[in-house]
């Protein structure tokens, strides 16, 4: 109580006070808690054109889009009072003690009116690679640091998160009293000077839009922390806020996805995996590649049509990748030898197989 009073009396708070920082308790659940502003998810886009052509004459901030989990931050008289991740963008879990056990978080910030931040909880490729040298167990090793962050942000004791090197990286001034300013690229730089690390951006126009995504392209294949494109953002607040949103997307913002990683490899086997409806579904088994951070040997072929236009055979050397980043699909047969044969006897009841043309799909 004492301690209470003479940080309330002198306004001066040190990081490690037990007044701002959690003892670890294990918390019985993570409560929901509805956004004050909603955290919409962004629309996206491939096509560096059609980026240049959303942006038209006006002026944006090209940042990294990060690939972690996204939280919004709430600082009341210069104190971190809120954590909540972004949920289904109305709704959120309250992970205030997670939060505050991040490394990076400005436990307080000058600024004593009301602010809300937004921005991305990562955890580094260099953090990670360390966490997994410490399991022995092979099986037991994490698939990628997007997964690995998610589950220690939104963990039930914050003490997992402590030791998990969680950093939280700033991207968006939600709401600040005040500070008001229109300009986007002084949000930023407002957000770096209470104290936050902020994503990296560059500042462009129709006419430096390319080049700039190119220095990105070469700089991702060193960057340390996870990334799955950019972020292009208009920089006039206030214009942006004209042009309102979707039921899912802001029309003020943009993401530029990579273009997807492919692989190739050596196709081994077809598996066909029968549903429910008595259908043998053909599955690439194939060797095992590395895409998009994550170990994958099997990729659904979808039906016979695409099989024969790929002219898959045994033994073809196959490029591979993942759909939205997501769900693994064939890109193309470099070799199409064409030898793989249809089963006539299911390799499950033992039934004989016949094939099923429905409107020019078998």
């Amino acid at each position: 109580d004492e301690l209470l009073a003479l940080e309330d009396e002198t306004g001066y708070i040190r990081d490690d006070s037990p007044s701002i920082n959690v003892g670890f308790e294990t918390a019985a659940g993570l409560p929901k808690i509805v956004h004050e502003i909603k955290m919409l998810s962004l629309n996206k886009t491939k096509d560096r054109d059609e980026l240049r052509a959303w942006l038209g004459d006006k002026e944006g901030l090209l940042s990294w889009k990060l690939d972690g989990l996204t939280v919004g931050i709430t600082y009341e008289n210069g104190r971190l009072v809120q954590g909540v991740t972004r949920g289904n963008g109305v709704e959120g879990e309250l992970i205030t003690a997670n939060v505050l056990a991040c490394r990076n978080v400005p436990k307080s910030i000058p600024h004593k009116g009301r602010v809300i931040v937004r921005g991305e909880a990562v955890i580094r490729y260099s953090d990670f690679e360390k966490i997994n040298e410490a399991i022995e167990d092979t099986d037991a090793k994490y698939k990628n640091p997007r997964n690995l962050c998610s589950g220690s942000i939104r963990q039930l004791d914050p003490k997992v998160t402590a030791e998990r090197s969680v950093n939280f990286y700033a991207f968006s001034l939600t709401l600040s009293e005040g500070f008001e300013t229109s300009s986007r690229r002084e949000k930023m730089e407002w957000m770096k000077s209470q104290g936050f690390e902020i994503v990296d951006y560059v500042m462009v126009d129709k006419n430096n839009l390319l080049d700039t995504i190119d220095e990105y392209e070469e700089a991702i294949k060193t960057f340390d922390i996870p990334s799955d494109g950019l972020v292009l953002t208009l920089e006039d607040a206030d214009f942006a806020s004209t042009l309102g949103e979707t039921a899912k997307y802001p029309k003020d913002s943009i993401a530029f996805k990579w273009r997807d990683q492919q692989a190739e490899t050596v196709l081994r086997e077809i598996e066909w995996s029968p549903s429910r409806t008595g259908l043998l579904n053909p599955v690439a088994i194939f060797d095992p590649v590395e895409l998009e951070g994550t170990t994958v040997s099997r990729a659904s072929v979808h039906n016979i049509n695409i099989m024969e236009d790929l002219e898959l055979g045994i033994g073809d050397t196959i490029q591979v990748y993942k759909a939205n980043m997501i769900i693994p699909q064939l890109a193309g047969n470099l070799t199409r030898s064409g030898n793989m044969e249809i089963p006539a006897v299911c390799p499950v009841c033992g039934g004989p197989t016949r094939i099923k043309d429905e409107e020019g799909t078998k």
